[in-house]
């Protein structure tokens, strides 16, 4: 399996469990240093252009947001030999502006999370990343076109703010949530940023905006049920947007954005053997002896 071929990745969140306009050609499971992946990777092509689609929580959706397997999957993705990664998710709108049913392409992520795995640095193995811009600019924008394109309801720019779950909020919270300047809540995707800049894969969220959480007063509070029955009516809308978007990135176009800022300060010569075997498909040639060592 080449780790070099560059491919488009997608991972399906809740209600997304396979990808509409996948010509499958394979169905691959993986082992990795970090256990196993969600499910196994569904190879195929969208209109002709290669793309490994994994399902985040598994098909039949068997894993909560703290115990999906982050690491596992971003690896797996390297693995692969993806550049260009899209995240589809389900949120609860903290703005009037952001109505059920609309798609939001945040920019930004705050994370509230509290137990989970979301770097691959260890001991001996120090990695610091630059999460300034946590999104890849060009991934976004292309989401953000693809959405217009279909004539579906937008929002170019949020503030994600990844929660622990798998609870809602309270109405304390949600009401603090929006007074600190976040635009949508959700339970995943700012795990799955972090590791992917580390992994250097570029990475952009489309999200699903299901509910008003419960923040609203004109609004019913967020139930399973009502996030579940605007979900199913938003999955359709985001596998369209999808399709358009990956006709529009070129296959061999590697991503200008996940290895831009990222640093690893341990000199690879220093590093326990089992530690450098783990990060070489991350790290690729700077983990070479040749690789300069940090001053």
């Amino acid at each position: 399996m080449s780790t070099r071929q560059p491919r488009i990745g997608v991972v399906g969140g809740s209600g997304l469990y396979s990808m509409q306009g996948l010509e499958v050609h394979d169905e691959i499971e993986l082992e990795t240093p970090y256990g196993a992946p969600s499910d196994s990777f569904v190879l195929g092509a969208v209109d002709g252009t290669p793309v490994a689609f994994l399902a985040r929580h598994r098909r039949g959706h068997h894993y909560p947001p703290s115990d999906v397997p982050y690491r596992a999957n971003i690896y797996g993705f390297k693995l692969l030999g993806v550049a260009n990664l899209f995240s589809v998710s389900a949120v609860g709108s903290l703005r009037e502006a952001i109505e059920p049913l609309h798609l939001v392409v945040p920019d930004q992520f705050v994370d509230r999370t509290r137990t989970r795995e979301a770097t691959f640095a260890e001991p001996g193995a120090v990695v610091h990343v630059g999460m300034a811009d946590p999104v890849c600019p060009r991934l976004s924008a292309l989401l953000v076109e693809a959405a217009g394109a279909e004539q579906l309801a937008v929002h170019s720019s949020a503030t994600y703010l990844c929660i622990e779950g798998p609870q809602f909020s309270t109405r304390a919270e949600s009401h603090m949530y929006r007074a600190l300047g976040m635009d949508v809540v959700g339970m995943t995707n700012a795990t799955e940023a972090k590791l992917a800049r580390e992994a250097g894969i570029g990475y952009a969220t489309l999200a699903m905006a299901c509910d008003y959480d419960c923040w609203h007063e004109r609004h019913d509070d967020v139930t399973a049920e009502m996030a579940l029955g605007n979900l199913r009516a938003s999955v359709d809308n985001a596998q369209r947007v999808l399709r358009r978007a990956i006709g529009e990135l070129p296959v061999d176009e590697a991503s200008s954005c996940g290895d831009a800022s990222r640093a690893l300060l341990q000199a690879p010569g220093s590093m326990p053997a089992d530690v450098r075997q783990r990060l070489s498909v991350l790290f690729e040639n700077k983990l070479s002896d040749e690789a300069e060592e940090p001053e």
